[in-house]
């Protein structure tokens, strides 16, 4: 019997990957989403590009800041100004956006 986990955090995994495994990295997720969340950190823009959500910090004023929030599918259709919004706090949603995923 085998339960997959509901929830995994892989941190900086894809940073050694050239483009082409990145992909398949990507793919691999995929395949795991409909059980499994994910939660990627990374700074590997194809990795982001694969994201369902992208959750980022700025800093706008020295030493103030913000958590913003873009759901890919949204900013596709929208402008980046107003994909980008403050995120919920923890336990919100934000903007009716649900879980993390690739």
């Amino acid at each position: 019997l085998v339960k997959p986990s509901p929830f995994c955090v892989f941190d900086e995994v894809d940073a050694p990957l050239d483009d082409a495994n990145v992909r398949r990295f990507a793919g691999a997720l995929r395949q795991f989403t409909s059980d499994t969340q994910f939660l990627v950190v990374t700074h590997n823009k194809r990795t982001m590009e694969a994201a369902d959500y992208l959750y980022g910090i700025t800093m706008e004023e020295p030493g103030l800041s913000k958590m913003v929030s873009v759901r890919l599918e949204d900013a596709e259709s929208d402008t980046e100004s107003e994909a980008l919004e403050p995120a919920a706090a923890p336990g919100e949603e934000a903007n009716g956006a649900g879980p993390v995923g690739v």
